[in-house]
């Protein structure tokens, strides 16, 4: 019997000191909502409805796209690579003249890159923020 407990007792340390190691860790904050991050970075200038008439808008060059008719736009459906590359700064149009709109890519990545993530965490919050756009198209 004392080898029993021997073992039963170094197992109940190893648990506990296993668990411990969990809590010092902690988990990694939530992903904000495609909402949260919509309402900080874009409504702005989109405006909270996303219609292009956010209190920025009128003091810009270029007005703000109206972002609910991506969609009819693009033939029903939002191209969400074409959107996801112009809010994190992959893609510029010429036409467009002088680019007005931040880019949000390397923003999302500064502000993370204190906490414990890969480099792609910048990407994904991008990704919600597009998740975000195609729900409110137009019908």
């Amino acid at each position: 019997m004392p080898g029993r407990t021997r073992r039963f007792a170094a197992l109940v340390v190893l648990a506990g000191l296993s668990s411990l190691g969990v809590q010092r860790c902690g988990t990694p904050p939530s992903s904000p909502s495609g909402e949260a991050l919509y309402r900080r970075y874009c409504a702005s200038c989109h405006g909270v409805g996303g219609r292009g008439d956010g209190p920025v808008a009128a003091t810009l060059k270029t007005p703000p796209a109206d972002l609910t008719q991506l969609a009819k736009k693009g033939g029903g459906r939002v191209d969400e690579p074409k959107l996801l590359s112009f809010i994190d700064g992959r893609r510029w149009v010429k036409e467009h003249g002088p680019r007005e709109m931040p880019v949000w890519g390397a923003v999302f990545d500064a502000e993370l890159k204190e906490q414990l993530y890969t480099a792609y965490t910048g990407l994904l919050q991008s990704r919600i923020l597009v998740e975000y756009i195609a729900s409110i198209q137009e019908k």
